[in-house]
């Protein structure tokens, strides 16, 4: 730490949070880290309920906790750069106000930090009804490089920035009204600019959550043309950083795949009001001509590839009936045998990939694998998936009831079943295993479920295991397995209901839309 600085600022615009707020004092008041070495800043953008009162009095009661009472903005950005242009810390860590932090998780990622001398520290994250990076946290990274890594998966600002380069670099968040994608602003730029970027993955820092009364800020549905004029902003900051190849068309393919792409699939798009899914598909149309290089689809996977496709082209009528098709996709796994020692979990499954009317399928054309899609016309390049089917994998996730979720050694067979009338489909074998002495560095106390997921062809599907698992303090486990009654099984009726439900929903939804 430089002499007169404190180790760590937190940085938390606020705004009418109510309750959800209480986690993240709760934590704050809880850090390991010593309260002389650490501030947390609270900007409270103009709440009109009782939290800035109750802010006053907590900063009145522990003095590294201060308060900034601003105009209201409507935004996060403008109040994460007032906290910034008041910080005293080294590194300046940005939380929401309804999450919160592990008790250690300012003193691990500060030292992290600063025994990798990075610009930039990034701790595991763990999802409360909110989705968070996986692969990035597979394992500790001390230098992660964007060609390199999956750092494009976390495009969040919750993370721990050295404040001396966030004011080199004049790193701030955009301020123009309710920009979406204002994180993606500064932290795309930030990972192009740092020296030195480090991932903490032996420890779970940061907790990221849905409010139960949907109230996030920026969790609303988005307005097509703001969001994707905001996303293209984003593509120029990447274009003036890099050169036209790999690692630009990586990055771009980022944004391809997740803000595009996933809107337009499965249950997403089905259950969307049909106008907007309209004033999505031309925003992704625009996009993706004005600027991705043909290498940015082409190397996504067959599914993926035709969707990005459909879309270029316009053809909105095709994407809701492959969106159909794929809600109807499910893991289908069956649990075979687990068994049981003292701290040891050993599970063998078997599992395959269906959709309504049978199991996903792929036709051999010249040699190689084409996937099976409910849509005419499709270009056969488009449907290649043969290398995808011969990287087909499974993996099998531990979740602790907190959030943290772990993956587990396995092992496993992809077999290749051909039908009668020539169509293929896979069917995966494995086993995995789980030590709770080992997992989580030890910290394995508490109840968790395990679920396995299969993924092949652009597909990925999760199925719960019927298995609950309590572990003790010395490691010791407790497992029940738990089997649903036949009964409880999805048949004609219950689809009948299903299918009434997402009718009467897509209804509603163009009523308000109206």
């Amino acid at each position: 730490m430089t002499d007169g600085l404190l180790k760590v600022t937190v940085v938390v615009p606020t705004y009418n949070p109510g309750t959800s707020i209480d986690k993240l004092i709760d934590s704050l008041l809880r850090q390991s880290l010593p309260a002389t070495e650490f501030e947390a800043i609270f900007v409270a953008d103009g709440s009109t309920d009782s939290t800035p009162a109750r802010l006053d009095e907590l900063a009145a009661a522990h003095p590294h906790l201060r308060v900034l009472h601003v105009e209201h903005s409507g935004w996060p950005s403008r109040p994460r750069n007032l906290g910034v242009a008041e910080a005293r810390g080294e590194y300046v860590q940005f939380v929401d106000d309804d999450d919160w932090l592990a008790d250690e998780a300012l003193e691990r990622l500060y030292g992290y930090a600063r025994e990798n001398d990075a610009d930039i520290a990034i701790g595991r994250m763990a999802g409360h009804g909110r989705s968070v990076p996986r692969s990035l946290f597979r394992v500790n990274r001390p230098d992660a490089k964007l060609d390199k890594s999956p750092l494009m998966e976390s495009l969040t600002c919750h993370k721990m920035f050295r404040r001396a380069f966030l004011l080199e670099h004049d790193l701030r968040f955009p301020e123009e009204g309710r920009k979406r994608l204002e994180d993606h602003h500064l932290v795309t730029r930030a990972y192009l600019l740092s020296r030195r970027t480090c991932v903490l993955s032996d420890y779970t820092c940061y907790h990221h959550a849905r409010r139960s009364d949907g109230a996030n800020l920026t969790a609303n549905r988005l307005e097509p043309a703001g969001y994707f004029g905001s996303l293209r902003e984003v593509l120029d900051i990447v274009d003036a950083h890099t050169e036209p190849g790999p690692l630009r068309d990586k990055m771009h393919r980022r944004w391809l795949r997740s803000a595009m792409i996933r809107r337009l699939r499965g249950a997403r798009l089905r259950d969307a009001p049909r106008d907007w899914a309209e004033q999505v598909v031309v925003q992704v149309q625009k996009t993706i001509r004005e600027h991705f290089a043909p290498g940015v689809a082409g190397a996504l996977p067959a599914l993926e590839r035709t969707i990005a496709s459909l879309a270029e082209q316009g053809l909105v009528e095709e994407l809701f009936r492959l969106a159909e098709w794929e809600a109807g996709i499910r893991a289908q796994v069956r649990m075979t045998a687990h068994e049981s020692t003292d701290n040891t979990l050993t599970v063998t499954l078997t599992g395959k990939l269906r959709t309504r009317t049978g199991p996903v399928s792929y036709t051999d054309i010249g040699g190689r694998d084409r996937l099976v899609l409910p849509v005419s016309g499709i270009a056969d390049e488009l449907l290649d998936c043969t290398d995808e089917l011969n990287r087909a994998k499974l993996e099998v996730i531990a979740r602790r009831l907190d959030g943290d979720e772990f993956f587990l050694p396995v092992s496993f067979e992809v077999d290749r079943v051909t039908a009668a009338s020539g169509e293929s489909h896979l069917r995966w074998r494995g086993q995995a295993t789980a030590d709770f002495r080992s997992l989580d560095d030890g910290r394995s106390h508490g109840e968790w479920t395990l679920k396995a997921r299969l993924t092949a062809a652009g597909l990925t599907r999760d199925a719960k295991l019927p298995l609950a698992v309590s572990c003790a303090a010395d490691g010791t486990l407790t497992v029940v397995e738990r089997r649903r009654p036949p009964s409880a099984r999805a048949g004609r009726w219950q689809r009948l209901k299903r299918a009434v439900r997402r009718r009467l929903r897509r209804a509603r939804q163009s009523v308000r839309s109206s």
